[in-house]
């Protein structure tokens, strides 16, 4: 997932080469930040594996070390929500390939009166805020919450 974006509650890992004491894990607190040695708080929200990588090689370069060598890895996702006509609503560790469907099954199964027309996802990148329709083969993010409606049948 090359393309992910951090959000808060996702923890990471960043490991400088030769450096063990600059090697360490962080959650990504409610600011959005990690307080890494050196150089501080850091904003990381919205940023991807390599960007963080970058700038922590560049907060490190000038002062501190002369070719740092960085590595940044997703130890945990921050949790996604499902809630409705499934058998244990709450929040779930996020998988990458996640899918509706597997989360229902996460979840522990549909309720008898679960409609599986009628499923919603509030994405959690989504400024709007607005639940789209969704299919068991809809991808889950981490942070969005599923919405499985009751059927009248």
């Amino acid at each position: 997932m090359s393309h992910y974006r951090l959000g808060v509650g996702d923890q990471i890992e960043i490991n400088v080469f030769g450096e063990g004491d600059l090697s360490k894990q962080f959650k990504i607190n409610e600011r959005g930040t990690i307080n890494f040695p050196f150089l501080g708080e850091v904003s990381v929200k919205d940023l991807t594996i390599a960007e963080v990588e970058k700038a922590v090689v560049a907060g490190l370069k000038p002062d501190y070390l002369i070719n740092p060598s960085v590595s940044v890895a997703i130890i945990e996702y921050r949790p996604f929500f499902i809630e409705g006509q499934i058998k244990k609503s709450g929040a779930y560790s996020f998988q990458p390939g996640l899918t509706v469907a597997k989360a229902v099954v996460l979840a522990g199964g549909f309720t008898e009166r679960a409609s599986k027309e009628k499923i919603y996802i509030q994405r959690a990148d989504d400024p709007s805020n607005k639940a789209e329709l969704a299919m068991l083969d809809s991808k889950v993010s981490p942070g969005d919450i599923i919405t499985i409606k009751q059927s009248f049948f």
